[in-house]
C-alpha cells in the first residue's frame, strides 16, 4: 500500500499540469514549455549526483528519455494547446490498456481478464469525467495526444523491463536530461528563443520542473520498479480526476452528475486492478546480466 500511495502522488501532481499550462505559462510555446520542464532539473540532478551512464546505458537512457520525457512532453503540450483538456485526458486513459498489450506481445506477460475489464471501465470513466461533447476536434491535436499516450506506455514497459543499476534520482536525472536535450534544439528551431517572462510564468515553470517533473517522475520510476507495469499505469487515471477538481476549485468550473459517475468508475477500475495484483504473483524486476555497473568516475 505504501508503494501504491507514493506512486499515486505522481499522477496527482500531473493533474495540475493542464491548469498551470493554460493559466500560468506563455501561450502557444509547447516545445519551450516541455524543454524548460525537463532540462534544467535533469542537469541539476546529474550535477548533484555526479554520475554518468556507461556502456549500454547511454543509449538506453536516451531511448527512455525520448519516450518518457522528450517525445511525451512535446506531444502532450502540443495537444494541450490545440484541443480541450478533456480529449487529452480521455486519450491518455488508454495507456493502461496499451501497457497491458505491449507487455503481452513483447514480453509474454499474459493479462488477467479482470485487468482488461478494469482498463475498459477506466476508459469509460475518464470519458464521462472530462469529455465535452461540444469540444472542438483538431486532427493534429488528437494525433499528438494519441502519440503521447503511446510514447508513455512504451516508456513504462521498457523502464520496467530494463530496470536500473543506479540510485533513483540518478536514473531520473539521466532521463530528464536526455529528453531535454532532444527537445531543446526543436524548441529553438521551431519556436525561437525565450520570450519575456512574467513572475507568473516563472512560478509556473518552477512548479512544473520541481514538483510535476523532478519529484513526480522519481516517484513514478520508483513505482514502476516496485509494482507491476500495468498496475502503475492504472494509477495514471488519477490525473484527470485531479485536473477536473483543480478546475472546479481554482477556475470555478462545475461538476455534473455524469462527471461524478466517471470518478466512481475510475476508482472502481483502480480497485479491480489492486485485486488482480493480489490474485497474481508479483513479477520480479528483470535484470540483464550483461549490464556493466555504472561508475561515478566518468563525472569526477
Amino acid at each position: 500500500m505504501r508503494n501504491i500511495v507514493l506512486t499515486a502522488l505522481a499522477p496527482i501532481f500531473w493533474g495540475t499540469t493542464y491548469v498551470i499550462t493554460t493559466e500560468l505559462l506563455p501561450a502557444n510555446r509547447p516545445l519551450l514549455v516541455a524543454t524548460i520542464r525537463a532540462l534544467p532539473i535533469g542537469i541539476l540532478l546529474v550535477m548533484i549526483y555526479r554520475t554518468l551512464p556507461t556502456g549500454i546505458w547511454w543509449w538506453r537512457s536516451f531511448v527512455l528519455g525520448a519516450l518518457n520525457i522528450g517525445l511525451f512532453f512535446a506531444l502532450l503540450f502540443l495537444a494541450t494547446y490545440r484541443i480541450a483538456g478533456g480529449i487529452v485526458a480521455t486519450t491518455g486513459a488508454i495507456q493502461p490498456l496499451l501497457v497491458v498489450l505491449f507487455s503481452w506481445f513483447l514480453f509474454g506477460e499474459r493479462p488477467l481478464p479482470l485487468v482488461m475489464l478494469a482498463a475498459g471501465i477506466g476508459i469509460v470513466g475518464v470519458g464521462l469525467l472530462v469529455l465535452d461533447p461540444a469540444a472542438r476536434l483538431d486532427a493534429l491535436g488528437v494525433a499528438a495526444a494519441i502519440g503521447a499516450t503511446v510514447a508513455m506506455a512504451s516508456g513504462v514497459v521498457l523502464t520496467k523491463h530494463w530496470g536500473r543499476l543506479v540510485p533513483l534520482m540518478v536514473f531520473t536525472g539521466w532521463q530528464l536530461t536526455a529528453g531535454g536535450l532532444i527537445l531543446a534544439p526543436l524548441a529553438w528551431f521551431l519556436e525561437g528563443g525565450l520570450p519575456p517572462l512574467t513572475f507568473t510564468n516563472v512560478f509556473g515553470f518552477f512548479w512544473l520542473a520541481l514538483v510535476n517533473t523532478g519529484m513526480a517522475y522519481a516517484l513514478w520510476f520508483r513505482g514502476i520498479e516496485q509494482l507491476k507495469a500495468w498496475q502503475v499505469s492504472f494509477l495514471g487515471l488519477l490525473s484527470p480526476i485531479v485536473a477536473v477538481f483543480a478546475g472546479f476549485l481554482l477556475l470555478g468550473q462545475t461538476l455534473s452528475l455524469v462527471q461524478i459517475a466517471g470518478v466512481i468508475l475510475i476508482l472502481s477500475s483502480l480497485v479491480l486492478v489492486q485485486r488482480s495484483s493480489v490474485a497474481s504473483p508479483t513479477a520480479t524486476q528483470p535484470r540483464s546480466t550483461n549490464q556493466p555497473p555504472v561508475s561515478n568516475k566518468a563525472a569526477r
